[in-house]
C-alpha cells in the first residue's frame, strides 16, 4: 500500500467514523472460570462501512472482546458481568452466535479455523447454512468470493487441511463471507502468514469494505500494518482501553510510534527499558 493509498485511506476515517453507528460496547467486564478478570470496562464504537482496529499485545483483551460479541465465551467458562453490548441499538447480549449470524455479524476465529476434511468449496457453503435467500443467491456470492480470492477457486476441490496456511485464512475469511454479513469481526489475520501474504490479506478486506459495504472490527497485535488499513483504532493494555484515536492520529502518536510501531524519537530509550505500566500512566494522564 503506497503512500497516496494511504492518505486517500485517511481521508475516508472522518466519514467512517461520523456514520451510523453499528456495534456499541459500553463498559463490559469479562471474567473467566467465575474469578480470572479479564476485560476492565471496557468501550468502543464500530460504525457502518468503516473499519476499526482493535490494538494490542497477546494477552490485552482483544480476543476476549471478539468473543463476547459474539457470544463464544461461555465454551471457554467466560461470562460478560457488566456493561452492555447492542447491534443496531438492540442488546445482542443474549443471542446465540448462529442467531447473531442471522443479524449480520460473523466472527473469523483467531487460527484459520477449517473443516480439514471438506473440501474448500464445501468449506465456504458451510458459511451459507443460516441463509433462506435461495440456492441462486448463494451460488451468486460462492463466485463473488471466488472474484476476491482466486486462488480458492483453484483449490475449490481441495482438501482444506492440505492447503497453505494463506489459502485456509482466504478460506476462513470467504466462508465468513457466504453468511452474507454486515459486519465481520475479524481475529489476527496476519498470524502465522508470510508478510507478502498479509499485505493480499488486507488488501481484500479494504476492498471488502470499500466494494461490498461490509464493516470489520479486527483484533491485530500487528500495528503497523493495522494503522495503515483502519479508519479508527482503541489500543489495550492489560484488558482496558487506553488510548483511541483514528488511524492517522495513532500513527502520529509518539508513544504509539515508540512502542508499537518500533519508532523511537532521538534521544528517547526504547521499548525494552520502559515497562507497560509507565506506559499506561503517561497515556492516560
Amino acid at each position: 500500500m503506497d503512500q497516496a493509498a494511504t492518505v486517500e485511506n485517511d481521508s475516508q476515517q472522518g466519514a467512517a467514523t461520523a456514520a451510523e453507528s453499528l456495534l456499541e460496547i459500553n463498559n463490559i467486564e469479562v471474567i473467566y472460570n467465575h474469578v480470572i478478570l479479564v476485560l476492565k470496562g471496557v468501550s468502543l464504537s464500530v460504525p457502518k462501512g468503516g473499519i476499526t482496529a482493535l490494538l494490542g499485545g497477546n494477552g490485552a483483551g482483544k480476543t476476549t472482546t471478539l468473543k463476547a460479541v459474539s457470544n463464544l465465551l461461555h465454551s471457554e467458562r467466560g461470562l460478560v458481568t457488566k456493561g452492555s453490548i447492542q447491534y443496531r441499538g438492540n442488546s445482542i447480549t443474549n443471542l446465540s452466535p448462529s442467531d447473531l449470524v442471522k443479524q449480520g455479524v460473523v466472527q473469523v476465529m483467531e487460527g484459520r479455523h477449517c473443516f480439514e476434511h471438506l473440501t474448500v468449496e464445501d468449506n465456504l457453503l458451510t458459511g451459507a447454512y443460516t441463509r433462506s435467500d435461495g440456492k441462486a443467491a448463494v451460488n451468486k456470492d460462492l463466485e463473488m468470493v471466488y472474484e476476491y480470492f482466486p486462488r480458492l477457486q483453484e483449490r475449490r476441490k481441495s482438501q482444506a487441511g492440505y492447503t497453505s496456511g494463506g489459502e485456509q485464512q482466504m478460506c476462513a475469511i470467504g466462508r465468513a463471507l457466504m453468511s452474507s454479513p454486515e459486519t465481520i469481526l475479524l481475529d489476527e489475520p496476519s498470524m502465522g502468514l508470510a508478510p507478502q501474504l498479509v499485505e493480499e490479506i488486507f488488501e481484500i478486506v479494504k476492498r471488502l469494505n470499500e466494494q461490498e459495504g461490509v464493516s470489520f472490527l479486527l483484533a491485530e497485535q500487528n500495528t503497523n500494518i493495522a494503522l495503515r488499513y483502519a479508519h479508527y483504532g482503541y489500543i489495550l493494555e492489560s484488558g482496558r482501553v487506553v488510548m483511541d484515536g483514528s488511524a492517522s492520529d495513532l500513527r502520529e502518536n509518539p508513544d504509539v510510534r515508540e512502542f508499537y510501531l518500533g519508532v523511537a524519537e532521538e534521544g528517547k530509550r526504547g521499548f525494552r527499558n520502559v515497562r507497560s505500566y509507565r506506559r499506561r500512566k503517561r497515556w492516560l494522564s
